[in-house]
């Protein structure tokens, strides 16, 4: 594990909490990066293979696309080692656990994440009183159900094609990560005139050329199975969907998929980025040389924490779905003509943007240079 000092710069982060609980079989960390802008909203991911180094990384993408979206709100990221796929009988004295070992950590508003759901948030706000993504029935504008993420990746889309020279209207999609986010992209998208014909999740891929049934995939992931037993589909570990030969790629699971490594692998024109940190640096600088359009993750997939803080201040699902829309046009819209005006890639216009405006809430603290 890589020194935690390391992380630090002049954004954050403020804390980074380890939280062990033996009995409950609880290990979990909090990274809370930054709070100039107000409380920080951020996921709680679950997943057994995570770090606090991943949770600092995901939590500064919180700060960025917090900032980035104009949201009165800092970044932050929790992390749980466990199953994502434990049922909620095994998960609910964990995730309590969790929300019990945070409790002080009041700058801190929890919601859902890979492993995590509507359900877990009510668990949360049951124990300490604060969560987001909350189930409807509690006053929860449902960000999973209404596709909050996928919703905004489809704005992004809308914007972006302009920018590469790709028609939305019969550009062939394929999904890396065909869950919450994914599925969810995938039906905006068909909506708008694409064609998915390749998603993957965790175990395998299908791929059909001429489109795939989103009914029949469906069916498959509520089911507990895999897309990889849609007909024709196959067991693979994930190689496969980077080779898939389409307009429009987008990452939807975990981190660092796409590294300097097998970058040469993807053949696309535009990626959006539906997963946090899904690409190394690396693999975006390569892909700019390519000509291949990047939206960054903290302006793509920005509609999940729109819908938070839309929920967090009151307001309803039509009001966040709106807001969603108009947020993410704007910011794709800015952030591709500056980086086309300037010469850069949209990453370091992003970086820019939001960074800017974090430094700009930071001034107005009590303690700052």
């Amino acid at each position: 594990m890589s020194e935690p000092w390391s992380w630090a710069d002049e954004l954050g982060p403020e804390q980074v909490a380890y939280l062990h609980d033996d009995a409950a079989e609880l290990r979990a960390v909090v990274a809370i990066d930054n709070t100039a802008a107000g409380p920080a909203i951020g996921g709680v991911r679950m997943a057994p293979d995570v770090s606090a180094e991943e949770a600092f990384r995901l939590a500064r993408a919180m700060t960025l696309k917090n900032a980035a979206a104009g949201l009165r709100h800092g970044g932050a990221k929790a992390v749980i080692f466990g199953d994502p796929h434990w049922s909620d009988e095994r998960k609910e004295p964990i995730v309590r656990a969790f929300a019990q070992a945070m409790r002080d950590l009041r700058s801190y508003i929890p919601g859902p994440d890979m492993g995590t759901n509507e359900r877990c948030m009510a668990w949360i706000r049951d124990e300490i009183g604060r969560a987001v993504g909350l189930p409807p029935e509690i006053g929860g504008v449902p960000l999973d159900e209404i596709g909050a993420t996928g919703l905004g990746l489809a704005a992004s889309a809308e914007v972006a094609t302009s920018y590469c020279d790709v028609s939305l209207d019969g550009a062939r999609v394929a999904i890396q990560g065909y869950g919450n986010v994914g599925r969810h992209a995938a039906r905006f998208l068909e909506e708008r005139g694409a064609v998915v014909i390749a998603v993957s999740d965790s175990t395998g891929v299908a791929i059909d050329r001429s489109g795939l049934s989103l009914d029949t995939l469906d069916a498959l992931k509520h089911q507990g199975r895999s897309v990889s037993e849609y007909d024709g589909g196959k067991t693979d570990d994930g190689a496969a969907i980077l080779e898939v030969d389409c307009e429009i790629w987008i990452p939807a699971a975990r981190p660092d998929v796409v590294t300097a490594e097998n970058v040469d692998r993807l053949s696309t024109r535009l990626v959006l980025q539906g997963a946090n940190i899904p690409m190394t640096p690396e693999a975006e600088e390569q892909l700019h040389a390519r000509g291949v359009l990047v939206v960054p993750d903290f302006i793509a997939n920005a509609g999940g924490v729109i819908c938070a803080a839309v929920e967090y201040a009151g307001g309803d699902e039509r009001e966040a779905l709106a807001t969603i829309d108009r947020k993410i046009r704007t910011n794709v819209e800015e952030v591709l003509a500056q980086a086309r005006s300037r010469g850069q890639t949209p990453r370091a216009a992003a970086l820019a943007l939001a960074e800017e405006r974090v430094r700009r809430a930071s001034g107005l603290r009590r303690w700052h240079r």
